[in-house]
């Protein structure tokens, strides 16, 4: 029996992040990442975290880096479960060799989320992603799963639905869902 999902970006979307970031004490929620979740959360939706991490194959820092910054948002997050937390350490401009390439996990493949809907009998078809980049709509869209693309420009870009904030995406999310 498949179930949805949501499916979130990390960087930008949950947590406030420009760049390489390696560090757990570094990690600052966005302001409304606790109410949106939450509401997600609370609706019975599982919430399933897709991120590139090229800065492993950059050699900023490494994969048990990205645990530990991964384990500080779930502190962070408290109550709200994270079902699970997919990351692709790949990049093929990187500086350490066994990371150092293309991978169908590397957002815009959809790879991270096909490998989620088979770890845990997800509908894609019925799922979201929210994310703050074209690469994230794009992943989301190879996968066949609807998207929101968090943004303040008017960029042309074929998610399913553009929003400002990630309350506002989640709002458009949860309306949906109430009226498919």
């Amino acid at each position: 029996m498949s179930r949805s999902a949501i499916f979130l970006d990390r960087d930008n979307t949950i947590i406030q992040n420009d760049g390489d970031l390696g560090d757990p004490q570094a990690v600052v929620l966005v302001d409304d990442a606790l109410a949106a979740l939450g509401r997600l959360h609370q609706a019975g939706w599982p919430l399933i975290v897709v991120t590139n991490q090229g800065g492993v194959a950059r050699g900023c820092y490494g994969q048990e880096d990205v645990r530990a910054v991964h384990e500080r948002i779930q502190k962070l997050l408290g109550p709200i479960p994270i079902l699970d937390w997919l990351w692709c350490p790949w990049h093929p401009q990187g500086t350490v060799p066994e990371w150092t390439r293309e991978h169908p996990w590397r957002k815009p493949q959809p790879g991270m989320l096909l490998e989620a809907a088979s770890r845990h009998a997800l509908d894609l078809s019925t799922s979201w992603l929210i994310g703050d980049q074209p690469r994230d709509i794009e992943a989301a869209k190879a996968a066949g799963c609807r998207s929101v693309l968090l943004s303040t420009n008017d960029d042309f870009v074929e998610a399913d639905a553009i929003a400002s904030t990630l309350t506002e995406a989640v709002s458009h999310i949860l309306q949906m869902h109430a009226n498919p």
